[in-house]
């Protein structure tokens, strides 16, 4: 659904991480602790986020290839030797392994394939962890020479010890970008304008309507992907400029359901869709640090404009603990019985004091009936 955390340089950090140390810590004869899963998950994420300042190019929108694919593998690889209690040899080992594994075009992006990325990084990761726990080999050498194939200014340092007094995890300095809709995170900069337009345009009418929009202008910036004029699936509009903003304009709002087939085929949307203008200024840069969203609503009764240069969710941003909470409940619930949804939350919320990680997993598996299914998404 593309729901998943993002962060700068850009990557989808928990995705290939998380379900390798879940599936991994439920393998172990000695099951792990919550710190300890804690420990191990912080460290695939912190291994993404190293090699990644180790390109300026890996700042930006990707061009060439998905991250998840190429430094998520890394990461889930890390996170799992870290759990398995492998060596410094071994852990050498499994990254070099991982790294035989990396790598997805981006142009799967946009289609069924592109959270295939992900999961394969996570299965990659924890297979090549548990390989260089039995004696297989590569490259000791492959942070050092093997990633410059994915990012061209690839250019590494050596890590900062662990155990010195300078060492300090990423995720301190740099926090995630956590997503209020199911779509590529440009999309949130391009929704929040789109909404704020909107208020405009009703502040000027009391009964504004959109049929008096006669074009609508766009300023983002350049990135292939996410620029479809005229998606024809649900995936496509997931990386559509132009479909989220109309979306938004549309229905006050952009959801789950606005991704669905019927609403995505409605001739309100295709036509205005087809008043949309994309323009790429030279000083909006392809970075989610530093990209923003201008629209300009061209109406019979004149000009509205409004922007967006750090949505709610960003991590200048962050969204409330509460509606974080909420929005795990609504998508959850979907899949898991209340009891189900309320055990992860109150373990994740204590999960340095969880003394047997499996606890989660056996909230994880307390799946909704289809009946249970059916009832909360007809009340959500």
């Amino acid at each position: 659904m593309d729901f998943d955390d993002t962060w700068h340089p850009a990557t989808h950090p928990s995705g290939a991480v998380l379900p390798a140390v879940l599936a991994l810590a439920e393998t172990l004869p000695s099951r792990p602790s919550g710190l300890d899963l804690l420990l191990a998950f912080n460290i695939g994420i912190e291994v993404q986020g190293r090699l990644m300042r180790f390109s300026t190019e890996a700042y930006n929108i990707p061009e060439r290839f998905h991250p998840p694919s190429v430094v998520g593998v890394m990461g889930s690889a890390a996170a799992s030797a870290k759990l398995l209690g492998l060596s410094p040899t071994q852990c050498t080992h499994a990254l070099a392994i991982a790294a035989s594994s990396a790598g997805a075009p981006l142009a799967n992006a946009a289609t069924q394939t592109k959270p295939l990325h992900i999961g394969n990084a996570a299965c990659r990761g924890l297979e090549a962890a548990q390989l260089a726990q039995i004696g297989l080999e590569g490259n000791p050498a492959i942070l050092d020479c093997g990633f410059g194939v994915y990012y061209k200014d690839y250019s590494p340092s050596k890590f900062v010890d662990s155990s010195s007094s300078g060492f300090k995890w990423i995720l301190e300095d740099q926090n995630v970008a956590v997503k209020s809709i199911p779509a590529h995170l440009g999309m949130h900069w391009v929704v929040d304008a789109a909404l704020a337009a909107r208020r405009k345009l009703e502040k000027t009418a009391a009964n504004f309507d959109l049929c008096q929009i006669r074009h609508i202008t766009l300023r983002v910036p350049p990135s292939k992907y996410i620029n479809c004029p005229l998606p024809d699936t649900e995936h496509q509009a997931r990386h559509s400029f132009q479909f989220n903003a109309c979306s938004a304009l549309l229905d006050n709002k952009v959801t789950v359901d606005s991704f669905s087939e019927a609403q995505l085929k409605r001739p309100a949307l295709r036509e205005l869709l087809s008043k949309v203008t994309l323009e790429t200024p030279e000083d909006n840069h392809p970075s989610f640090d530093k990209m923003y969203c201008d629209i300009e609503i061209e109406t019979h009764q004149g000009v509205v404009t409004a922007k967006c240069d750090t949505f709610y969710g960003h991590w200048r941003k962050p969204l409330s603990h509460k509606d974080l909470v909420d929005k795990f409940s609504v998508n959850a619930s979907s899949v898991l019985s209340t009891e189900g949804v309320e055990g992860v939350i109150d373990v994740i919320d204590n999960i340095e004091k969880v003394g047997e990680c499996s606890i989660l997993n056996a909230y994880l598996t307390m799946t909704s009936t289809p009946h249970q299914q059916l009832y909360r998404k007809r009340n959500i």
